[in-house]
């Protein structure tokens, strides 16, 4: 949030992911909406659409009644439950947003942010997100289950297994404050140099690509995930409060970053290959070079 991206967290029903994201909303202390995604869920129930108003003059105007998609957070629950149609609805909101509704763009409150949960999609009822989609999510994170001592304090402490809503820690105002420090986070050019080796080298049609790339990887990652990578060093630095990003930033988010953007091809599924390996592969292929 801190890097301006939105958020997918992937994980098995019933681990938490739900609740994970309404307590960071509620931290947040920004205005957040819910969207539950359903199978017979209609883009205009995302982005709102225009109604029939009658004046008290007993004329008849159209009005553009907002949608859920209008709040800084937006909790998108269960997103690959949804038709592609109506996942793609989300795509302009969070590239550039705003929405369009018949031919006229409003914008969305600022700043806004999309923190979505899905299930696997070897599930039953579950769509594959589109890749343009995953594109714009700036990090993908898979929910596992808790460890023994945690789900022993759970049970003592949460007996029904409500939580109770935290309260806010920051207010809008210093969010947007704090988006504005992680600009001021310096990126030397070594590092920027070493995203972007990094970038190019799942993008299985460049010549100097690994071997292990142009056999496992259809489609490499695009700009946007080195971009989303710069950013969410710089905000890692800025938790960690040094004034520039490190190499070490960078090679704890890419995993995060830049695997769920990988189309992996025929190969990879029949050896086990995971995005996440390929990732994981090249950290120690690409060398970091001094600037």
């Amino acid at each position: 949030m801190l890097a301006g991206g939105h958020v997918l967290l992937e994980g098995l029903p019933g681990l938490g992911k739900t609740e994970l994201v309404k307590a960071l909303a509620a931290l947040s202390g920004l205005d957040h909406k819910r969207i539950q995604f359903t199978p017979d869920l209609l883009p205009g129930d995302i982005t709102g659409t225009l109604m029939l108003q009658e004046s008290a003059g007993g004329g008849r105007t159209m009005v553009f009644r907002q949608g859920p998609i209008f709040a800084q957070v937006v909790l998108a629950d269960e997103i690959n439950r949804a038709s592609p149609k109506t996942q793609s609805a989300l795509l302009q909101a969070m590239q550039e947003h705003a929405v369009t509704v018949f031919d006229t763009t409003h914008k969305l409150p600022q700043p806004f942010f999309v923190l979505a949960t899905q299930n696997p999609v070897e599930l039953d009822g579950t769509y594959p997100l589109p890749e343009a989609q995953l594109d714009r999510f700036a990090i993908k994170a898979t929910v596992t289950g808790v460890g023994t001592d945690a789900l022993t304090t759970l049970l003592m402490e949460r007996p029904d297994g409500r939580l109770t809503p935290p309260e806010s820690v920051t207010t809008p105002q210093q969010i947007v404050e704090l988006l504005a420090g992680v600009k001021r986070i310096a990126l030397p050019q070594a590092v920027a140099a070493y995203i972007a080796r990094l970038v190019n080298a799942t993008r299985p049609e460049l010549p100097d690509s690994p071997a292990s790339v142009k056999t496992a990887v259809k489609w490499g990652a695009s700009p946007r995930a080195a971009i989303a990578l710069g950013t969410t060093a710089r905000a890692a630095a800025l938790l960690a409060g040094r004034p520039a990003v490190g190499f070490d930033d960078v090679k704890a988010l890419a995993v995060s970053v830049i695997a769920h953007r990988l189309v992996l091809g025929y190969e990879a599924g029949l050896s086990g290959t995971t995005a996440a390996t390929v990732v994981a592969r090249l950290l120690d292929e690409v060398r970091e070079l001094p600037a």
